[in-house]
C-alpha cells in the first residue's frame, strides 16, 4: 500500500513542477512581448534601415550599362 502512495506523491510533484514551468514560460511571453512593441517603429517615424533610399527604378550594373 506504501507504493501507491507514494506514485500519489510523485504525480503530484511532477504536475507542480509542470505548472510552475508554464507560468515561467507565459512571464517570459509577455517580457519578450513588451520588449517587442517598444522596438517598433512609431507611427509617421521613418525606419531606420530605410533612411535616404529613394524609390523607384535601379541604375543598371556598370557591366550591362553598355559603351
Amino acid at each position: 500500500m506504501g507504493d501507491k502512495s507514494k506514485a500519489t506523491f510523485e504525480k503530484r510533484q511532477k504536475e507542480l513542477k509542470r505548472q510552475k514551468k508554464q507560468k515561467e514560460k507565459a512571464a517570459k511571453q509577455l517580457v519578450r512581448k513588451g520588449e517587442k512593441t517598444r522596438d517598433t517603429p512609431r507611427a509617421g517615424g521613418e525606419d531606420p534601415d530605410l533612411a535616404g533610399l529613394i524609390p523607384g527604378p535601379n541604375q543598371p550594373p556598370p557591366e550591362e550599362a553598355g559603351p
